[in-house]
């Protein structure tokens, strides 16, 4: 069944608006927010919501999108032009949305689970989701949807044919809960835990306690477990309640556990004054914690102890993230393959068409199961997102999906079984294309992902672009109105990649990019980055192909700036932008202020050049002991452009602020600033306080081999190790060629193995190095992290007497860099 149709007529009594409606006659099935993500454009309804971005900036993209539907909270010249639109003013767009899907709820009357929590609370959902499926028709949140924003939509798919919703809720201040318990109006409520997650939102721990029970303060049930609510004095919502605990009075009293066949624990507890079991096939804290949770619920549903077992030993992992990687034939791989929904679907698609590195997109996908629809209605739902998203190639595995060819107008090819479709991926020809794949679990698309990977070193740089993205924003948020960002992405933009971070920045809408080298910018625009790309390290040799590719120099010296001139009048250039670089104090690159003069008449009726900006670089904007130097920076910076602005006679970007001026120095953001190693998580003007970043690079390897040593043995070249009571050693696939320096042997570097830090053993070797296990339990081929939130690239750096930069940057291109994105 379809999602509700709204005329715009009751749309418009909902959200208490002002319309001017020239279509009256419209009909509403998909909320919009985001220019970048829209489908269905002829139901679409648009809110502008202002946030890290406002919507009221895109709104002439949306409408040529095909969009006729606007919520604003801003009059909006040119959508009072058009004459086929429906416009709804409001006073808060965000608050509309939440009164419209506060109302679509109120539409139907199944059990709504709303889930909240510091932890767990996406692993909870999901996990019930698995256990519920076979009696219920659920919609649930996708993926991790449990903001301001992604609660309602996740509400918006509730639809008459489901029989069960289950929604997660996430809030970091307070005033947040009160929003989404409105919007859900759960009939049952679980908190998973209370933790320390988001603490720096709130005064204490009753404070934030207290704001996540607003959830679930009309609830008929609320499960939990009271370890998390000692000590709370207000009162516990829930018409009636469910407990789970550990050695304590709970309607479900956990008594004790064991591991079987290192894979499972086994737990044993009272439930209804009998003894009750199950068997989890986890045996992390965490993941134990969180099956706990769901065998409280699915108890306190009615389900009897022995069906709760039975399902509860089948749970799966929840494989939250897109693996973005490098694939044979000049491909990129995109891996799903281990859920299949039309929800997730459609956010792995907008990943997918964020992708700029080929021309060419592709899609394979399974049958997707208990979609809770006709399967008629289904595929043609698929066929209309392949087509809004661009997709140009479908392949189809599944016997169910096979029956629905004739739904899609572009290019297919299909397959009954995965073993069919891997069989034949040579005859698919797949190459210089960007490939999603997006499997429901029982097909085992592990398989597919397997063949078209390419096949490279073992160690492997993992990147957040989740976090990536949060520290784009933070910086964003940092920035006074209209101030623009360039975004640093040399040296293999500080060795995390280049078009995959590239392209990111890209849809985030960032405002230029810099490069070190014209090479490296060639290789961007060849990848379809199309945003204005500063190249910083110009050479004469690569002007032609600079020009070639509009990429932009640096021109910091007369002998740079004549060369370029030269190169422009050979080819009939006129006003082609070039980025003036002034020395303030680095005294690296970049004119002094007794250049300006002379610099002034070279540039003086030159119609070949146009000045795009002027800028400089601060030497010390994190060190507070250096302010003084960094604000006569910033004065000269300040009387020279303005200099150079009245000779020139028009205006241009200024930026002297780095990663650390845009986080203390507000005064010298100008009309840019210049992002670099912040983004990857470092900013060193935190290094005395807690850091609002998020770390997004994790170095990760595994062990090759175990051997228990005697006495006195040595370990390594030139025997630097020594072992004089004996014991245990792990060789481990890392070593200087990788980038893990030689200064990092002998017990200075430090690795985690299953969650303990080990220090390393001997000379770091070309290829691997080895560790000292002492008394840890391993087994050869447990992964080992080599840097990540825990072991942190600062501290690294700081043991080997350099900068994080330099540890970055050295990490091999042999290493291979996977990219995930939730």
């Amino acid at each position: 069944m379809s999602h509700k149709l709204y005329p715009v007529t009751e749309i418009k009594e909902v959200i208490k608006a002002e319309a001017v409606l020239h279509n009256p006659d419209a009909l509403i099935r998909t909320i919009a927010y985001d220019s970048r993500k829209l489908a269905d454009t002829d139901h679409a309804l648009f809110f502008a919501i202002r946030g890290r971005r406002d919507g009221h900036n895109y709104i002439q993209d949306v409408y040529k999108q095909g969009v006729r539907n606007f919520v604003i909270s801003e009059n909006s010249n040119f959508l009072g032009r058009q004459t086929d639109v429906n416009i709804f003013q409001v006073s808060d767009t965000l608050q509309a949305l939440h009164w419209l899907a506060s109302y679509h709820r109120q539409q139907f009357d199944y059990p709504v689970i709303a889930i909240t929590g510091s932890n767990g609370k996406t692993i909870v959902k999901e996990w019930l989701y698995q256990l519920l499926a076979p009696e219920k028709n659920i919609v649930r949140s996708p993926k991790s949807f449990n903001s301001q924003i992604g609660v309602p939509l996740s509400v918006w798919e509730m639809r008459d044919d489901h029989t069960m919703a289950i929604f997660e809720a996430g809030v970091s201040k307070t005033g947040e809960m009160i929003n989404h318990a409105r919007v859900i109006q759960p009939t049952i409520g679980i908190l998973t835990t209370i933790g320390e997650a988001h603490n720096e939102g709130f005064a204490d721990k009753e404070e934030k306690i207290r704001e996540k029970l607003l959830l679930f303060e009309n609830t008929d049930l609320f499960i939990y477990s009271p370890q998390y609510l000692k000590g709370y004095p207000g009162e516990i919502p829930g018409k009636e309640t469910f407990t789970w605990a550990w050695n304590e009075e709970a309607d479900l009293m956990l008594i004790d556990d064991e591991v079987l066949e290192d894979k499972y624990l086994f737990i044993r507890g009272k439930y209804q004054d009998r003894d009750v079991q199950c068997a989890v096939p986890f045996t992390d804290a965490a993941s134990v914690e969180n099956a706990i949770c769901c065998w409280a619920t699915v108890l306190a549903l009615g389900y009897l102890p022995q069906d709760a077992d039975i399902r509860l030993e089948k749970l799966h992992p929840i494989k939250m993230r897109l693996e973005l990687k490098d694939g044979i034939n000049n491909c990129s791989i995109i891996d799903d393959s281990y859920s299949s929904d039309i929800s997730s679907l459609a956010i792995a698609l907008d990943f997918l068409k964020q992708q700029n590195q080929h021309i060419r997109r592709s899609l394979i996908l399974s049958d997707i199961p208990e979609a809770g629809i006709d399967s008629d209605t289904l595929y043609t739902q698929v066929a209309k997102l392949l087509e809004s998203k661009e997709v140009d190639r479908f392949i189809g595995v599944g016997t169910e999906i096979s029956k629905h060819q004739d739904k899609f107008s572009i290019e297919t090819a299909f397959f009954q079984s995965t073993e069919e479709l891997v069989a034949n991926i040579p005859t698919l020809k797949l190459l210089n294309e960007t490939i999603l794949i997006k499997g429901a679990r029982a097909f085992g698309f592990e398989k597919v992902s397997n063949v078209l990977t390419k096949k490279v070193h073992e160690t492997m740089l993992e990147i957040n672009l989740n976090a990536l993205e949060h520290n784009l924003n933070y910086y964003k948020s940092q920035l006074k109105k209209d101030v623009k960002l360039m975004v640093m992405v040399k040296a293999f933009s500080y060795g995390s990649g280049s078009f995959e971070i590239a392209n990111l920045l890209q849809y985030n809408k960032v405002d230029w990019l810099a490069v070190a080298y014209a090479d490296e910018g060639v290789t961007l625009r060849k990848a379809g980055i199309t945003l204005p790309i500063m190249v910083m390290n110009p050479d004469l040799m690569a002007f032609d192909t600079m020009v070639e590719h509009s990429l932009e120099p640096e021109i910091y010296s007369f002998r740079v700036l004549k060369d370029f001139i030269e190169a422009l009048n050979r080819k009939n250039q006129e006003a082609y932008p070039v980025h003036v670089k002034l020395d303030t104090g680095m005294h690296r690159l970049g004119f002094l202020a007794s250049d300006i003069e002379k610099l002034l008449k070279e540039i003086e009726d030159c119609p070949a050049i146009k000045i795009q900006s002027v800028f400089s670089h601060l030497v010390a904007s994190e060190d507070p002991d250096s302010d003084s130097f960094t604000h006569q920076q910033i004065d000269l910076f300040t009387d020279l452009t303005r200099r150079i602005e009245q000779s020139v006679g028009y205006t241009f970007l200024r930026h002297i602020s780095n990663t650390s001026g845009i986080s203390r120095l507000p005064e010298a953001q100008f009309d840019m600033v210049r992002l670099g190693i912040g983004l990857y998580g470092i900013d060193s003007s935190y290094k005395n306080k807690k850091s609002p970043l998020q770390t997004v690079t994790t170095l990760k390897t595994s062990i090759s081999q175990i051997k228990d040593l005697q006495p006195g043995d040595t370990v390594g070249y030139n025997r630097m190790g020594v072992l004089p009571n004996g014991g245990k050693v792990a060789t481990v696939k890392i070593g200087y060629a990788d980038g893990y320096s030689r200064k990092l042997g002998n017990g200075v570097g430090k690795m985690l193995v299953n969650g303990v830090i080990v220090p390393t053993i001997g000379n770091i070797c070309m290829d691997m190095c080895m560790l000292n296990l002492g008394g840890l339990s391993a087994n050869e081929g447990d992964e080992v992290i080599v840097f990540n939130e825990v072991i942190r690239v600062e501290d690294i750096a700081k043991q080997i007497g350099t900068i994080p930069y330099e540890v970055l940057t050295g990490i091999s291109e042999r290493v291979k860099r996977v990219y995930f994105y939730e």
